[in-house]
């Protein structure tokens, strides 16, 4: 099931005939609502590409980058 959320965003998107009725069709087969279905694709896509989808991920995925040590500039000396 779809986690309740406290916020959501809206988007319009539009599908071609083929693709509406194969969506539409695996929702009845599944039975899971088009949201459900919409929450595990775009779920999948971000995983794969390997995208934090909360704040507890994106914190880990900052302090992994952070433990990198930058070379410093160097200084002229005087």
């Amino acid at each position: 099931m779809a986690k309740k959320r406290t916020e959501s965003r809206r988007k319009l998107i539009e599908f071609d005939a083929p693709t509406w009725h194969a969506l539409n069709l695996l929702t009845r087969e599944s039975m899971k609502s088009f949201q459900e279905l919409a929450d595990e694709a775009f779920g999948d896509l971000l995983q794969k590409q390997r995208r934090p989808t909360d704040l507890k991920g994106a914190l880990r995925e900052s302090a992994k980058g952070s433990g990198k040590r930058r070379p410093r500039a160097s200084r002229p000396c005087a």
